[in-house]
């Protein structure tokens, strides 16, 4: 994958931002009394840390740690827990927050584990989704922008822990 000095924009800060404030408001609309949210480490952690300052209320925070890519840009479709909750989900109103939405297969494994757990309600919030790559149909309730397949980058979304830094998500081409 050839790295050029600065990828092309796909979406802009300014498009992120407004986005997420509307997410917020959608999400706090579903949950008036309370929620519980549960960032996928790593790419997810800037998505919910402006999600949730977006968000008014009582809100609690997790995290969670999945491994589902090797080393390259592919899913190598195993996954597996590298980091578990720090709490019981029990009767809670939870919010998983995932970067990326892509083949669906770690995200069905997580809500699988969840579900297990006896969250009251659960769904999911991504800030990208790739519909044209899922090899499962998967609910998320909320989603920041839907995006066609490239490989994409910035505002937390990393290529070998590059890039997670940039405020935009930007496109490496192959």
């Amino acid at each position: 994958m050839s790295v050029s000095p600065r990828p092309e924009v796909m979406i802009s800060t300014e498009d992120i931002q407004a986005r997420v404030a509307e997410l917020a408001r959608e999400i706090r609309r579903d949950y008036p009394d309370g929620l519980h949210i549960i960032a996928v480490l790593k790419g997810a952690f800037i998505f919910m840390s402006d999600l949730v300052r977006q968000i008014e209320g009582n809100v609690s925070l997790d995290f969670m740690a999945l491994s589902s890519y090797a080393k390259g840009t592919t899913s190598s479709g195993e996954v597996r827990v590298m980091k578990d909750l720090d709490t019981t989900l029990d009767g809670k109103d939870v919010l998983i927050v995932e970067d990326i939405v892509d083949t669906g297969l770690t995200l069905t494994y997580l809500q699988e584990i969840l579900r297990a757990r006896g969250p009251r309600v659960l769904r999911t919030a991504c800030l990208l989704s790739k519909p044209s790559r899922r090899k499962i149909d998967v609910a998320v309730e909320y989603v920041g922008f839907t995006i066609e397949d490239r490989f994409v980058i910035g505002y937390g979304l990393d290529y070998a822990e590059q890039y997670r830094n940039l405020p935009y998500i930007g496109v490496l081409d192959a």
